[in-house]
């Protein structure tokens, strides 16, 4: 059942990414041309700020969740009730505190923003924003049961849903009013619709949890759900520091519309990232059920075939990022929106730095390692912040993104091996070093040698490059994998996969 789940939850994923970078690519196009490059830095600027405030959460939505997985597994029903009701009463208290911070942070916009020739209210835009935020905390908290139960399929089959409504309604208002504030509001009133939608589903399918006659949550599990959320908090923090204030720190030294113009790139590099990141975020609950087992040898063997995967697939997409990214925005939305290609170069590094955490991250979230490695993203945040804002000051664009690149060695060289391989696997750091280097030097190799090849080939059409240029990165870093990696024991798993599941659709 645990496989079954998973691949659904990955081919689900995988197809609303799918779709959601279509519709993504499309909105972002009509929103340039009807509204501009300043109200679309103006909208990633304040997705940043109100991002900051869901630190206010703490994740205790990922403490609930780790916890649900053994009470689901045992079928007890009345741990679960107890966790949800728990989750309600947290989630409407967290609503409220994000409220009034928000409100406080009003007067701190001008500072943020800096000069902008926005003509509506700014501080009503805010407003919309927080709004949005705020109705999704209020609705939310049932999904957590989906997830936990390995349903991840069913919130994404919903949020396609979502998007598509949502996306087309709001390219619709913004051909015929050209109304940035009527745009918001729509977002909001979708967001509220697919909440009550996934809480309709979950109250369907675990009739259980509706029941009124709850009883209190044990201590001992509070405990340990403060516990996590005590070291979430770091992480909380650490991950907005590091992926969540580079608008802010473009926007303060560069200006918003140069927020927009990152905005182009860092869509694509999303799209990318998210298309691969749901795939584990998806089988993080089978992951949770695995670690209960306690089988260390079995788990380190899941986890090496995982980072196999995560490793291959991301260095195939960081040598399609950086050859075809340019090309594609030309076409796309005009050559006026490229960026230097420091500035790509820098991207690419930091997406495929950010896609090499997804194995050890799955693994971390799964068994429950909040609180041991607190102080991590705490240094994690500094270096980055400190960085970022002394090498903007240098080198321009680039340098925030360099910053968050050296802030993640953190993780690399003291995160990974100490609370994933030593606490998890009872391995020590030269097998993290065995398992991951040849990896890196592959991706270096296969990009640079793609990149070089691409190079080479340069044509006046631009759609007939991108097609060229496709064309090479789907061969050249793939030969490479399949020539260094074809005789391990990690290729052989999924060779062996593939040939089986084509055997049985024969059959």
């Amino acid at each position: 059942m645990r496989s079954k789940n998973s691949i659904k939850n990955v081919i689900i994923a995988f197809v609303m990414n799918i779709i959601t970078i279509l519709i993504g690519f499309i909105s972002q196009k009509v929103f340039i041309n009807t509204l501009g490059t300043e109200y679309l830095g103006l909208n990633g600027l304040f997705t940043n700020v109100i991002s900051m405030l869901g630190i206010v959460e703490l994740g205790l939505g990922s403490a609930i969740i780790y916890n649900l997985y053994k009470p689901i597994a045992e079928n007890n029903k009345e741990q679960v009730k107890s966790l949800m009701a728990f989750y309600k009463t947290s989630y409407r208290l967290i609503a409220f505190i994000i409220t009034i911070i928000g409100l406080l942070v009003i007067p701190l916009l001008p500072f943020i923003i800096g000069e902008t020739s926005i003509k509506e209210n700014i501080n009503l835009i805010y407003i919309l924003f927080l709004l949005d935020i705020v109705a999704s905390y209020l609705l939310t908290y049932k999904r957590s049961i989906l997830y936990a139960n390995e349903k991840t399929y069913v919130v994404n089959i919903v949020h396609i849903v979502y998007l598509i409504l949502l996306n087309g309604v709001q390219i619709l208002i913004l051909y015929i009013t050209k109304n940035y504030i009527l745009y918001l509001v729509i977002k909001i009133l979708f967001r509220i619709l697919e909440n009550i939608v996934l809480t309709i589903i979950a109250n369907r399918k675990y009739e259980y949890i509706k029941e009124k006659n709850v009883e209190k949550l044990d201590n001992n599990i509070k405990k340990d759900i403060f516990t996590k959320v005590r070291g979430l908090i770091y992480h909380k923090i650490g991950g907005f520091v590091v992926l969540g204030t580079d608008n802010i720190v473009i926007s303060r030294f560069l200006g918003v519309t140069t927020v927009g113009l990152y905005s182009n790139y860092n869509l694509i590099i999303q799209a990318l990232s998210n298309l691969f990141a749901q795939a584990f975020s998806s089988i993080t609950a089978s992951v949770g059920n695995l670690l209960i087992e306690n089988d260390t040898n079995k788990s380190y063997k899941i986890y090496r075939n995982m980072l196999f995967f995560n490793s291959w697939i991301f260095a195939f997409a960081s040598a399609g990022l950086l050859c075809i990214i340019d090309p594609f925005v030309k076409v796309w939305i005009g050559e006026q929106f490229i960026l230097p290609f420091s500035v790509l170069l820098t991207l690419v590094v930091n997406f495929y730095m950010q896609g090499m955490r997804k194995t050890s991250n799955t693994f971390k979230e799964a068994a429950g390692i909040f609180y041991e490695d607190r102080h991590v993203p705490i240094l994690e945040s500094i270096i980055n912040i400190i960085a970022s804002v002394i090498l903007v000051n240098i080198m321009g664009l680039a340098g925030v993104f360099i910053g968050t690149i050296m802030s993640t060695f953190v993780l690399f060289f003291y995160s990974y091996p100490k609370f994933v391989y030593k606490r998890l696997f009872k391995r020590n750091y030269i097998q993290y070093l065995k398992d991951y280097v040849p990896y890196v030097l592959t991706a270096i190799i296969s990009v640079a040698i793609t990149y070089m090849i691409i190079n080479i080939i340069n044509l006046q059409n631009s759609i007939l490059q991108i097609i060229i240029n496709l064309i090479i990165v789907i061969i050249i870093p793939n030969i490479i994998h399949l020539i260094v990696f074809f005789r391990t024991e990690e290729f052989q798993y999924y060779k062996n996969m593939i040939i089986n599941n084509l055997k049985s659709i024969r059959k």
